[in-house]
């Protein structure tokens, strides 16, 4: 069975080479430029640097040509994925997103933005796109709310380096990855003011207890924040440079410039949280806090003062 994978960032080509071994796979390319490039030279180097393209991958800037394959992976952001949908025609194709945050504008995840596909899941969980590149051993989930379909995108996309487990609970899934995003920002803010690995621990713990009390107030099943796309990706995302997020968070906790051109999830989803929280009554603030160190309305030492002079309380 063919798959295709839409969008050549860093993930969508790590996907694309450790499947590459087992699946007949398409590459989309958003630049014609760049998918010739990539064809000739079999790199990608301005997204995934050093790493090769196996023979077998076909790389492509025709949309047409990826839409043979009934699997299809999202690997765009989740902000322009709706827009990049526009025209498309997915009824007969199983949709999988692999991208993580919640739409600005609507407040919903990826697979809902997918919902005019056959299917919809999502591919999820603690990873780098550069790990799974070089074949080091990952656990993704993924989530579907039809078991027979997830069971049947289990077989097809896991390798002996590459373990999914699967789960219905879209949403659970959907807001882990999404809200880790949040609280990555603000330990990687901490870390950058050199406000010291305490400080850290402490915001990483009461910030996943922000995210599970969100999470269930929108769906989510309490114990699956505690599986790979929950609590996984939480250490992985707030305990290392390489990912963005915390990139972002050392820049504004040490005053540095950081790159506005770098998409940075974990700054929309806190925007998109203002107007969740409002809407169901819920008690954010660190991620509130941390909407307001992205938006420039807040610095670090401000911020730290805010969150440790609320009221004690019970854990």
């Amino acid at each position: 069975m063919s798959v295709g994978i839409i969008g050549a960032g860093a993930f969508g080509t790590a996907l694309t080479v450790a499947l590459a071994p087992y699946q007949a796979v398409t590459l989309w390319v958003r630049d014609a430029g760049q998918a010739r490039d990539m064809a000739n030279t079999r790199q990608n180097q301005a997204r995934l640097p050093n790493v090769d393209l196996p023979d077998q991958i076909e790389v492509t800037a025709q949309l047409e040509t990826v839409l043979t394959c009934r699997t299809l992976l999202f690997a765009i952001p989740t902000q322009a994925l709706r827009r990049f949908l526009i025209g498309l025609d997915l009824s007969a194709h199983t949709a999988v997103a692999c991208c993580k945050g919640i739409e600005v504008t609507t407040g919903v995840g990826p697979t809902a933005i997918l919902a005019g596909a056959r299917h919809s899941a999502a591919l999820t969980g603690p990873s780098f796109a550069a790990d799974i590149a070089r074949g080091l051993p990952t656990a993704l989930t993924l989530a579907c709310a039809d078991d027979d379909v997830a069971t049947t995108l289990q077989s097809l996309l896991s390798t002996p380096k590459l373990r999914l487990y699967r789960t219905t609970d879209v949403q659970g899934a959907e807001l882990g990855g999404a809200l880790k995003n949040v609280i990555a920002i603000g330990c990687g803010a901490v870390m950058g003011a050199g406000l010291g690995d305490s400080a850290r621990a402490a915001l990483l713990t009461r910030g996943f207890a922000e995210m599970q009390r969100a999470a269930v107030a929108l769906g989510a099943q309490p114990e699956t924040l505690m599986g790979l796309s929950g609590l996984g990706d939480l250490t992985l995302t707030c305990t290392s440079d390489k990912s963005r997020n915390y990139r972002l968070g050392l820049a504004l906790g040490s005053g540095r410039e950081f790159d506005a051109a770098i998409t940075v999830e974990g700054a929309h989803t806190a925007r998109a949280l203002r107007s969740v929280a409002a809407t169901h009554g819920l008690d954010l603030p660190i991620c509130a806090t941390v909407a307001d160190l992205v938006d420039g309305h807040m610095d670090v030492p401000g911020a730290m003062a805010q969150l440790m002079a609320r009221p004690l309380k019970e854990e």
